[in-house]
């Protein structure tokens, strides 16, 4: 028996021709093809075998997925997230507007109360305009007073005169119906006319001139800023 030789490849030749290669491989066919036809139920060809399995192999299309539990609880926060942020965006217009109505002021009433000769002394007349005065801001927030002093003195005699006569009212209102001080403006203005009087004529009397006026939170009726700024401790009119 002649053994075939092996070259630098071995038994392979890389070279080989077609024939060469049928010649090889045809044993190794015939031999799948008795080992098909001696098995019952082998499909003998490969499209009938992948006719066979095709069921297998077909995609199935993709079902809709449903929520999570945590998807769920993620989106109701979400929404609470959301529906907190419009409240306090509604908060923040409320107080922009509180704020700039802070300093809009205007007047409801007025006193005119007067002295004799000059002398920082309250008549019962005068008493009962300041008991009217202070009646009307009972429990009210958003106000204050304006007071001021007039004597028919010139010069810094006119000024010290009708300091005393402003001094002796926010006494008086102070101690008699305890208005608190930071709610008095006053100003000793002598002979000199006030910028809302339109008499230019001379000052004759010692008077004082006393307005009450109200801002926004007043006349809404709101609370008092100081409350809403308790951690501050900070107090407003």
């Amino acid at each position: 028996m002649n053994t075939p030789k092996e070259g630098f490849w071995g038994r392979v030749n890389p070279f080989a021709r077609k024939k060469w290669v049928k010649k090889q491989t045809d044993p190794i066919n015939d031999r799948l093809t008795e080992l098909d036809a001696s098995t019952p139920g082998t499909p003998t060809t490969s499209r009938t075998w992948i006719a066979a399995h095709r069921p297998a192999f077909t995609r199935r299309s993709p079902q809709p997925m449903r929520p999570t539990r945590w998807q769920t609880a993620a989106g109701t926060q979400a929404q609470n997230a959301n529906g907190i942020a419009q409240g306090a965006s509604g908060h923040v217009d409320q107080l922009n507007s509180t704020v700039k109505g802070l300093d809009q002021y205007r007047q409801t009433t007025e006193a005119e109360v007067a002295f004799r000769g000059g002398q920082p002394i309250l008549t019962t007349a005068a008493k009962k305009q300041l008991d009217d005065l202070a009646a009307s801001v009972t429990g009210k927030q958003g106000y204050i007073l304006e007071v001021e002093g007039h004597s028919p003195l010139a010069g810094s005699a006119g000024i010290q005169s009708s300091e005393r006569l402003t001094e002796a009212v926010k006494r008086y209102l102070v101690t008699e119906h305890e208005i608190p001080v930071y709610r008095l403006h006053a100003v000793a203005l002598g002979n000199a006319h006030g910028q809302s009087d339109d008499d230019d004529k001379p000052v004759r009397t010692s008077s004082v001139h006393v307005r009450l006026m109200e801002n926004s939170l007043a006349a809404q009726g709101a609370s008092p800023p100081h409350e809403d700024a308790s951690s501050t401790g900070a107090e407003r009119p």
